[in-house]
């Protein structure tokens, strides 16, 4: 009975000290998927699913394979010009990812501008909303519009902005969003000031960035021609199949190789040397 006495006060004791050190704070950690789904809201494209990109990447490769294949009459030539072709469609989603991301961050501002006045205008933050559906810029007014539908359909403020911030899919949407949530439950009167300060935050952001993309665009074009550049001649002397006779040999094949490796390496290198820092999503 002592014994049980005992244990009973010792495991007391541990749970007393055990609670005195801070759990730490379960994060969901992206999957693939998700980010991929994240990339496709940003983009502004609807439909795209892994498979379906997967699938179009294989179909340009295949076709792009059968082209060079008719042409130079090399398998090795109509292979590599086949991997190149089925990265296309990647890069292509990839390309407008960044150009959109770009013309958004110019965006965000003028959103920002808008609520801070139909906040000072004596407005909802639901109607100050759903007014940026109509009144705000273009290329963010559909998920507005959604989410002024969503909230005369429901009235529930707080699911609906949850479905506006998986639209946006941005981090400056993240911001303004909870910003908009803690207004909300908490009350006071410093919301349009907070506005007002982002939007001017945003403008030095985007001035800054802008300057160095600038400076930086020169280089990059630069260095995708010199890496294009070997291809291109390639291609041209496909045209002649005594030309590159030589590539359906062993030999051929490993310059082949050699050759794509060295620019993929060069390539990734530069991109990340060149990189700018992005903001990640924290309030996902």
């Amino acid at each position: 009975m002592g014994a049980l006495i005992g244990a009973t006060f010792g495991l007391g004791l541990l749970l007393v000290w055990a609670s005195r050190w801070p759990r730490p704070v379960a994060r969901s950690v992206p999957t693939r998927r998700m980010r991929f789904e994240e990339m496709v809201a940003q983009a502004g494209v609807a439909g795209i699913t892994p498979g379906g990109l997967a699938l179009s990447s294989v179909g340009a490769a295949l076709c792009a394979t059968l082209v060079m294949l008719a042409v130079s009459r090399v398998l090795p030539i109509a292979l590599a010009f086949g991997l190149i072709a089925g990265y296309a469609p990647i890069a292509a989603l990839r390309s407008r990812w960044r150009r959109r991301q770009n013309e958004l961050r110019e965006l965000w501002p003028e959103v920002v501008d808008n609520l801070a006045s139909a906040v000072r205008a004596g407005l909802s933050l639901p109607e100050a909303l759903s007014q940026l559906g109509s009144r705000g810029p273009t290329a963010l007014r559909p998920p507005f519009h959604r989410f002024g539908q969503d909230y005369r359909a429901t009235g529930r403020f707080g699911d609906c902005l949850d479905r506006l911030k998986a639209g946006l899919a941005d981090p400056t949407g993240d911001r303004i969003v909870e910003s908009l949530r803690l207004a909300r439950e908490v009350g006071g009167s410093e919301l349009g000031r907070l506005l007002r300060t982002l939007s001017a935050f945003l403008r030095d952001d985007v001035r800054t960035r802008a300057e160095l993309e600038s400076r930086q665009t020169w280089t990059i074009n630069a260095a995708r021609l010199a890496v294009a550049a070997p291809w291109l001649i390639l291609a041209v002397l496909s045209v002649r199949p005594e030309a590159v006779r030589a590539y359906n040999s062993a030999s051929g094949v490993l310059v082949l190789l050699c050759g794509g490796g060295l620019c993929l390496v060069a390539y990734r290198m530069m991109l990340r040397i060149a990189r700018l820092p992005r903001e990640k999503r924290v309030l996902r």
